[in-house]
Formats: C-alpha cells, sequence, structure tokens
C-alpha cells in the first residue's frame, strides 16, 4: 500500500474504463461493456481504500510536500503540479457518487438514465485516473 500500488490501480482503472468506453461504443456489446466497468469500479474501489489507509494509517494524515520531494523543481513545474493535483482532487470527490449512480442505472437497465450520467461521469472518471498517474509521476519520478 504504498504510492507507487495506488498510481497502478488509477492506471488500471483507466485502462478499464477506455475498454469499457471501446466495448460499447465500437463493439456494441454490452456484457462486455459492463464486465470492463464493473471492475473499473471494483479497482477504484481497492484504490480509494488503499489510498485512504496509506494517507490515515501510514502517513498519519501529514501530507507529501511536492518541494520536499522535489527541491531542484523549478516553480513552473511547481504551480503545474499543485493545477493537477488541485482539479484531480475536486473531480474525484464530484465523481465518485456519479460513478456509483451510473453503475447503478446500468446495473438496474435504466439505461436512458445510464447514458445521460455516462458522458459526464466517463470523462470525468478518465480524467482522474490519467491525473492520479500524473500526480504520482511529478511528485516521485519526476526529478
Amino acid at each position: 500500500m504504498c504510492p507507487g500500488w495506488n498510481a497502478s490501480l488509477n492506471g488500471l482503472a483507466g485502462l478499464l474504463i477506455i475498454a469499457g468506453f471501446l466495448a460499447i461504443k465500437v463493439g456494441k456489446n454490452k456484457k462486455l461493456h459492463s464486465a470492463f466497468m464493473l471492475t473499473a469500479v471494483a479497482v477504484s474501489a481497492i484504490f480509494l481504500a488503499s489510498y485512504l489507509y496509506y494517507h490515515l494509517v501510514v502517513k498519519g494524515g501529514v501530507a507529501t510536500s511536492f518541494r520536499d520531494k522535489n527541491p531542484d523543481a523549478p516553480d513552473i513545474i511547481r504551480y503545474l503540479y499543485f493545477t493537477i493535483l488541485i482539479s484531480h482532487t475536486i473531480l474525484a470527490i464530484i465523481v465518485t457518487p456519479m460513478i456509483l449512480i451510473t453503475a447503478y442505472h446500468g446495473i438496474k437497465d435504466n439505461l436512458s438514465k445510464h447514458m445521460r450520467l455516462a458522458r459526464i461521469t466517463f470523462p470525468i472518471w478518465l480524467y482522474v485516473s490519467i491525473t492520479g498517474v500524473v500526480v504520482y509521476w511529478m511528485l516521485y519520478r519526476m526529478y
């Protein structure tokens, strides 16, 4: 339960989201779409549990400082990091219930509601998954 593991879960969720999107848009395969998307929900739930455990239990609620991890990074990179981090965090909070509601409507076969919500949920969820990996890379691997 470390940052690298969490980033891997975010990346895997992103790949599953893309696969689920392609399964329904290109292949018109509802069963495959459902399998990919429900697996993405499960991976995202594992990520959230792992992330919270790491930050609340392992680190005791203390945030990792970008400047401490990357003292040689130019200010422009630090500002870019915080811009990505803030958008990632806000959208992650917003999209979490959206994912659950969208999945619920898909499972219950309320397709009009599912499709309407999915058009909004999909790009936000994908952005959050990708920026989760970017935040990790910038914080732990860039410098």
